[in-house]
């Protein structure tokens, strides 16, 4: 219903001087479509309050409502005669509309309230658009889009998913926004979340962990109470970069949360000899971001220093984890057998207070643009680690933007996680027979098959010579019949 809505704001933006690429095109749509979903959630909030004969504030007041500044109506109809266009709508959203939604964060009552998402968004973001008659043709095409439905919600967030997923393939490493929905979709079926436990990410980008995990534990049959936690004590994330704080927040709320606990900030600027009890969640999902570097002072805040962003998040998220929590985390799988100080005192603090119980070894490919190969640790806190059960992922073809990964390449691994079995694509290690010194966890399949034997080069050697000497006679033979 709404893909020809999409692809007219694409063609749009195309022509717009001011939008360069696919992170300005999901990052310019995400604030439109955010102020069209906060209109729609404040009429459905106002019809309510007027049933009950109750009177409502609206959040948003005056000429800053949508339905004053980008789709006035009059009888019903758009209203061109009261729209603001060109020079005049350009100048409205940067001096007055942005400002005025960007002081929400300083008179909200706390972070966890919409109002204090709205001001974080319109201070972080600014408006690219150049043309007031291009953003004009947007507004109206977003305003044709109704958030009222969970259908109209649903197909709306898939869409937005899809642009995110370009966007991702767009930037110089396809991880840093998008993690496959597949792989998502596996690590939470093993955590398996419940109504009342927390969720957390704290490299949260573009919210993938916290919306899978949401449509996993919503359903119909949930009563007020749980409905009322889903939404508002259940999911927690955080993020450092603008851009991604605003995709995230604009993905959770078009998967239906209506105030997203995401908080803007660098999950590593806390020290994790500081977190305490209150602060811990129950299930941790996560992708950081690999590579990086971060400062010296950062590094100062974890007993294992080191530059490496993943291994700093790794040890953030071991503290993070209430005990008896559960969680699966992404990570380059040099992690493994790196011979760095670093990497073999992270891996005996991760297997001396968690249970890591499975890693998944995911073939190269499944994140489009990263050049690195992956696995992901699933791990308990509270009891040290007995035996791993590893799995290879192997989808029998060559993985890419054709042939991403997909929920029935999981399948299998998502059965067999559940009784670790050892068969030709999973074995279990036990601890006592790993290195004492490196604790080693290579990815060495003991169960696969034997690689056929290469052939001599004085095989190949001679192969060639007989092939070529075929060749000739046949040649020969042909020349004889001319």
């Amino acid at each position: 219903m709404y893909e020809n809505a999409f692809r007219a704001i694409e063609q749009e933006l195309r022509n717009e001087d001011g939008i360069a690429n696919e992170l300005d095109y999901v990052e310019q749509t995400s604030w439109v479509l955010f102020l069209k979903y906060l209109h729609d959630l404040e009429t459905e909030r106002k019809d309510r309050a007027d049933l009950d004969g109750e009177d409502y504030t609206p959040i948003i007041g005056g000429p800053f409502r949508w339905d004053r500044w980008a789709a006035p109506k009059k009888d019903g109809a758009f209203d061109h005669n009261a729209a603001r266009i060109g020079d005049d709508l350009i100048k409205f959203v940067g001096e007055e509309l942005f400002p005025y939604l960007g002081r929400f964060r300083q008179t909200a009552t706390g972070p966890r309230t919409i109002e204090y998402k709205i001001g974080e968004v319109f201070t972080e973001l600014r408006n690219k658009f150049r043309s007031g008659y291009i953003l004009r043709d947007v507004l109206e095409i977003v305003d044709g889009l109704q958030f009222n439905t969970q259908a109209q919600r649903h197909e709306l967030s898939e869409l937005y998913e899809t642009r995110i997923r370009r966007m991702g393939n767009a930037g110089r490493n396809g991880g840093e926004y998008y993690t496959p929905r597949p792989l998502i979709r596996a690590m939470i079926k093993v955590t398996d979340p419940k109504i009342g436990e927390t969720i957390y990410d704290g490299a949260v980008g573009s919210a993938g962990f916290l919306c899978e995990a949401y449509e996993h534990m919503s359903s119909d049959d949930l009563n007020a109470s749980q409905w009322e936690t889903l939404q508002r004590d259940t999911f927690f994330g955080q993020e450092k970069k603008s851009l991604a704080y605003i995709i995230g927040i604009m993905n959770m709320v078009l998967h239906g949360i209506e105030a997203p606990n995401i908080v803007h900030t660098n999950s590593l600027n806390e020290n994790v000899m500081d977190i305490q009890e209150k602060d811990r969640h129950d299930i941790i999902l996560a992708n950081p971001p690999f590579g990086g570097g971060e400062r010296r002072e950062v590094q100062q805040n974890f007993p294992i220093r080191t530059g490496e962003t993943a291994y700093l998040f790794l040890q953030h998220f071991m503290r993070k984890l209430r005990a008896g929590g559960r969680a699966a985390v992404v990570i380059k799988n040099t992690f493994l057998s790196n011979t760095d100080n670093a990497s073999v005192a992270l891996r005996k603090a991760l297997l001396e207070s968690c249970n890591l119980h499975t890693i998944l070894d995911c073939p190269q490919g499944t994140f489009q643009g990263a050049g690195v190969k992956t696995v992901v640790l699933f791990f308990e806190k509270g009891a040290p680690t007995r035996d791993i059960w590893f799995y290879q992922l192997d989808p029998g073809r060559s993985m890419g933007k054709t042939n991403p990964l997909n929920d029935g390449d999981l399948a299998e691994f998502v059965e067999l996680q559940r009784t670790r079995p050892n068969g030709p694509k999973s074995w279990i290690v036990d601890r006592g027979n790993l290195d004492k010194e490196t604790f080693d966890l290579s990815v060495k399949n003991p169960n696969a098959p034997e690689a056929e034997a290469l052939r001599s080069p004085e095989e190949i050697i001679a192969d060639m010579l007989a092939r070529d000497a075929e060749t000739a006679q046949i040649l020969d033979d042909i020349r004889g019949m001319l």
